[in-house]
């Protein structure tokens, strides 16, 4: 049977390879490179967080403010 390993003595593979550990400056990634590479597939749309549909400016009802009286 194997020996436990300690927490402090495991080392957590980078969140964008998984080939090498993590650095604490780039934290949960390796490196800036992994790091960068995720930021983009975030901001080119290849992530997305599930949610409910979301209605469009266009298709929304009308919801103007309602006029004052003018009673004057």
């Amino acid at each position: 049977m194997s020996k436990p390993v300690s927490p402090e003595a495991r080392q957590p593979k980078c969140a964008r390879c998984r080939k090498h550990p993590v650095l604490a400056d780039y934290r949960p990634f390796c490196s800036k490179r992994c790091a960068d590479a995720d930021l983009g597939s975030w901001l080119n749309g290849n992530y997305a967080i599930a949610g409910g549909p979301v209605e469009d400016a266009d298709d929304a009802p009308d919801r103007a403010a309602p006029l004052p009286d003018e009673d004057d």
